[in-house]
This record gives C-alpha cells, sequence and structure tokens, in this order.
C-alpha cells in the first residue's frame, strides 16, 4: 500500500498529550478507552461495553466496572461517548455509561444507512427513527471537537460499514474497527453496503498519518491464545508489516483477499442482540404490553 502524504500534520508543540487507558473485554475481545486531558480532566470514553449473555438473555456492567472506576479514581469527568461504528460484536454499553457519569454519545453520520437497512429487518417499531436521533451527536467527515484542550478530528473510515470512522487526537487514532494489529490484518467487508474497495482507501487515509502515529484498535483475540491481547501499535508498524495491507499492497489484491477471507467467517456471535440495540445507540427496544423488554430474531434472514 502507498498511501498519500496529503494528510493535514498539526506541529508537535501545539498539541496536549492525552492520557489514554485501554480496558479488554475477553468475551467479546473489545477494547474501550478512556482518552482524558491531564490538565482539564475531561475525558471521552470509546466503545464502551454492555454485557450480554445469550444463555440466558440477561444484560449486565460487569464490562463498564473497570471503566468506571477509572474515571471515579482519576477524577476525570465524560464530555463525550464515541462510537466508532455501529458495531455487530457486542453491544453498545453507551447509554448504560451515560446514565452513570454523564456525556454526550456519538457516532459518524452512516449510521443513518445502517439504521435504514437494519430497521425492518428486524421489525423496529413504529415510528422508529432513521436519520440517527436516538444520537446526541452525528459527526460528518472530518469534523473537529474539543475534549477539555484535547483537539480530536473524525476521520471518515467506510468499508466495514458505512457509519465507521476514526478518532484523531494528538499522535493517537482510535481505529475502530478498521484496521487492527498488524498479525490480525484487517476488518470484514461483507455486511451490508459493506465494501473491501472502500475499506483499502478507508486505510490508506489512516496510513498517510506520520509513522510514530498510535493507532489503537478495537478488537484483539491474542490470535486465539497464540499471545498475548495487545491494542496499540503504529502507523509505521502496520505499513511495514500488516498481513493484509501493508506498503506494496495494491487494492486490487486487497480486494480479492478481502472477498475470499469473509466467505468463510462465521457471522459475529452476538449480532443478532447487538445491532438492534446499537442502531438505538445503545438503548434497548421499547417494552412491550407486558413490561417486558424483547429482541426480535428474524429467521432464514441472515
Amino acid at each position: 500500500m502507498s498511501p498519500s502524504s496529503n494528510c493535514a500534520t498539526r506541529h508537535a508543540e501545539d498539541m496536549v498529550t492525552p492520557a489514554i487507558a485501554g480496558f479488554h473485554d475477553g468475551p467479546t475481545g473489545t477494547i474501550s478507552y478512556v482518552v482524558a486531558d491531564p490538565r482539564t480532566r475531561i475525558a471521552a470514553v470509546v466503545d464502551p461495553v454492555l454485557d450480554y449473555d445469550a444463555r440466558s438473555a440477561r444484560t449486565g456492567t460487569r464490562a463498564l466496572e473497570p471503566v468506571l472506576r477509572h474515571l471515579e479514581r482519576e477524577r476525570l469527568a465524560v464530555a463525550w461517548i464515541l462510537e466508532t461504528h455501529l458495531h455487530a460484536d457486542h453491544l453498545s454499553g453507551a447509554q448504560a455509561l451515560k446514565a452513570r457519569v454523564g456525556g454526550k454519545v456519538a457516532i459518524g453520520a452512516g449510521v443513518t444507512t445502517v439504521q435504514a437497512r437494519f430497521a425492518p429487518l428486524f421489525g423496529a417499531e413504529p415510528g422508529f427513527a432513521t436519520d440517527g436521533r436516538q444520537f446526541d451527536h452525528l459527526f460528518v467527515d472530518d469534523e473537529t471537537f474539543a475534549v477539555g484542550d484535547l483537539a480530536f478530528r473524525v476521520l471518515p473510515t467506510p468499508g466495514h460499514t458505512p457509519a465507521c470512522v476514526a478518532y484523531h487526537v494528538a499522535d493517537a487514532v482510535f481505529a475502530g474497527d478498521t484496521i487492527f494489529m498488524p498479525d490480525a490484518g484487517t476488518a470484514r467487508c461483507d455486511f451490508p453496503d459493506g465494501d473491501a474497495a472502500t475499506l483499502y482507501r478507508s486505510i490508506a487515509r489512516v496510513l498517510a498519518l506520520p509513522p510514530a502515529t498510535r493507532l489503537f484498535v478495537c478488537h484483539d483475540y491474542g490470535l486465539d491464545g497464540k499471545r498475548a491481547v495487545q491494542w496499540e501499535t503504529t502507523v509505521a508498524a502496520e505499513r511495514a508489516g500488516n498481513i493484509h495491507v501493508k506498503d506494496g499492497t495494491s487494492e486490487v489484491a486487497f480486494v480479492a483477499l478481502r472477498r475470499a477471507r469473509d466467505a468463510t467467517l462465521a457471522l459475529p456471535t452476538l449480532i443478532l442482540p447487538s445491532v438492534q440495540v446499537n442502531m438505538r445507540a445503545g438503548h434497548l427496544p421499547p417494552a412491550a404490553a407486558d413490561g417486558r423488554v424483547y429482541l426480535q430474531i428474524p429467521l432464514d434472514t441472515f
């Protein structure tokens, strides 16, 4: 891969270095992040997880507790709860977290495409809006926002899903499912409205950043136990050794590899419960007449 070099750079002396803490959820392989301005103690939380036990259909906040303890210990105030995309492998903990610590829940504006696609498949309630209003804010491409003195920029990274974005702050990028650790490769592109060529171009945008830029991934599974779980890499490491898309990998070769691999992958274990919760920004569906909350399981659809 030979990414372009026309990406805007910022002088190091103008940057506030964020304090970053990662929290790995073993059952889903998801890493949530707390990104804080060390001076103002204002923070953002990226990709929080809500527990879901598929056998009992019970939810819980076990995965959120380490995040909450960190926020309390460091005396951090949450301004933003940031989703990198509409996840298909875990339920979002955004609303459970917001109920405890506040903050605005945000995602890329492409989520409206995902909502429009999935609302009919899951028999969403009459009046379910597909304009993203369930979220507090929808980011447009290259939008900037502040977390204390930290200046964030939203990088569009569609391909895995249309709603995918990465968050760039100082020398760090929270890449979501766009790219993984070098030995784990890249995200699948066979979900509705996913596209391998689009993902290739999104990755090129990220890898056009300076080589020392740190990349924080949303998922790692330790290569199924073959190594310890990891979640921080660099642009240089990805360009040198990503097994799917290192320097010199053409778009044609990547698309062929990605399509062949995707054809062998099973659906994520929690795709059915997670998508219908996450398209609501982490809200559960409205209760039925009996007061219970039900998830829809569409048969012979996926």
